[in-house]
């Protein structure tokens, strides 16, 4: 545990000392949970925004993107159940006055056994060598079926004591497992109570008239209410999908974790609008779609899995989480959900306006189902940057820090570097620069001895330098450096677009999901 607490404290201090993420408002001592993203983070997030807008909206003629406000009528999450359940359940420790989700310090535990078994597996791949079958040895150890068993028997029935709102067998549950205060290690719990998630604000110049609104706790309900206007403008048959990108916000109470819990995030989510009764097929296929999406990155097949929902909500007949292996475990970073009629059925009723879709194949309308994708794009920026940092024995004996972001994604593509400040290098450099940003973020950097400007760009995430020397005066050519191999290669002014555009090229990167 101890080392997964390190890893993450280097990604944490790395994205501060990089320009990717600052703590918001800091120099007034900071804001709980909320993070500013810097001038690298910036780049990085509008990337990964890019990609998943490109691969969702421009690559489907059956979806398409629109923003809706962040601001709603308050009946909208009247209709949605947001108003009256949208709750977390919390729990006080008597002892060191500190608040916790009641779910996940019982999640938390169940991780620890989860890291039992890796080092069951890791114990035994040794012990095997080359014979040693993972698979096998999960599915027939005693010890390692025993800590599964444990995992199950313990989700299940939280799942089902959350379903069935028995907040008093949430408290007995992490009484009987002996949960301990992570901060202090005492066990003197208040009872578990629920907490409604949602910022309140108003809506008005004067306190007498004002309206009491929400900031919105997810965006999905902006598509919703927008089906119909879309529907017939674009003239879409279903099945089709809308998409939108955008802040949420929840008054989270336990936020931790960096950005991966935050106050004020952004999701991307697209509703996909079906006929009742395609939505297995549907939900299997969005799966795997979302899923080859996340592979494109190469930030390693290992690092994902899925996770289908114990607890299903009421009107959900199917839910699966797209799980990322953080630096702190397996947490989700995506959620693929079969939402039958449910959130255009609840509109219709609370609006009192018809939510259909005629089916001219069928000649009549009906309520069209939904299967959604939902992905947090902060959690997203936090599962490429901190699987992407790494650090490297070099053959000198040193070590290098390096972030292998996808180069698709990397918020500069190509760092210039004279490599001298004199002898009209810098000239070309800068010629250089203002050629290539046409189509590319490209920056110039003459700061330092030229190797120390290498390790400066390799821990930024640049994937190229271009070297301009005193060879370059004879001949035209320069030097191109790889972040990740660290290979250098002499190539002519001239092709350098072409070498940048082939490896940070969306389409190379994207043709990975076919």
């Amino acid at each position: 545990m101890a080392n997964q607490d390190d890893t993450f404290k280097k990604v944490i201090s790395h994205a501060k000392e990089y320009g990717y993420v600052f703590q918001s408002s800091e120099i007034y001592d900071g804001l709980s949970a909320v993070y500013d993203y810097a001038q690298n983070g910036a780049e990085l997030k509008k990337n990964i925004r890019d990609y998943w807008w490109r691969a969702m909206v421009q690559m489907n003629e059956n979806i398409v993107g629109i923003d809706a406000a962040i601001f709603m009528h308050p009946t909208t999450w009247k209709a949605s159940g947001h108003v009256d359940a949208f709750n977390d359940p919390l729990i006080d420790n008597k002892d060191s006055k500190k608040r916790y989700r009641a779910d996940v310090l019982i999640e938390d535990y169940c991780a620890k056994i989860e890291t039992k078994i890796e080092k069951e597996v890791k114990k035994a791949a040794k012990r095997f060598g080359e014979a040693f079958n993972k698979e096998e040895f999960i599915t027939t150890n005693r010890r390692v079926l025993g800590y599964q068993k444990k995992i199950n028997e313990t989700l299940s029935r939280m799942a089902k004591s959350l379903e069935n709102e028995d907040l008093a067998d949430v408290k007995a549950l992490i009484e009987e497992l002996e949960i301990a205060d992570p901060m202090t290690g005492s066990k003197n719990w208040t009872d578990v109570k629920q907490f409604n998630l949602m910022f309140g604000t108003k809506l008005g110049a004067s306190a007498d008239n004002a309206m009491d609104l929400y900031l919105r706790p997810e965006t999905a309900q902006g598509i919703f209410v927008n089906f119909l206007n879309v529907q017939k403008t674009s003239r879409l048959k279903i099945p089709f999908g809308i998409a939108q990108t955008g802040k949420a916000f929840r008054n989270e109470i336990v936020a931790r974790q960096f950005i991966f819990r935050m106050r004020e995030f952004e999701q991307m989510e697209m509703q996909f609008f079906i006929k009742p009764g395609t939505q297995a097929e549907w939900y299997e296929h969005w799966k795997e779609t979302r899923l080859k999406w996340h592979l494109s990155l190469g930030l390693g097949e290992d690092n994902y899995r899925f996770h289908d929902h114990e607890k299903l909500a009421h009107y959900a007949d199917a839910a699966a989480d797209i799980e990322f292996k953080f630096p702190f475990g397996f947490k989700e970073l995506e959620g693929i959900h079969s939402r039958t009629d449910f959130d255009l059925s609840q509109h219709e009723k609370f609006s009192g306006k018809k939510l259909q879709y005629f089916d001219p194949e069928e000649n009549k309308s009906y309520v069209p189902y939904v299967l959604e994708t939902s992905i947090g794009l902060d959690r997203m920026f936090l599962a490429v940057f901190s699987n992407s940092l790494q650090e490297e024995a070099l053959d000198n004996g040193t070590t290098r820090t390096v972030l292998k972001l996808p180069s698709v994604l990397a918020p500069v593509k190509a760092a210039v570097l004279p490599l001298v400040k004199k002898d009209g290098l810098p000239e070309i450099a800068r010629k250089i620069v203002e050629d290539l940003k046409w189509d590319f973020n490209i920056i110039y950097d003459e700061k330092d001895a030229v190797g120390r400007r290498y390790r400066r760009q390799d821990a930024n995430g640049t994937p190229f330098c271009i070297t301009v020397d005193h060879d370059t005066l004879e001949d035209n050519t320069v030097t191109i450096r790889h972040r990740d191999t660290m290979e250098q290669e002499r190539v002519k002014i001239e092709d350098l677009r072409d070498i940048i555009k082939k490896e940070v090229d969306v389409r190379h990167w994207l043709m990975k999901m076919k």
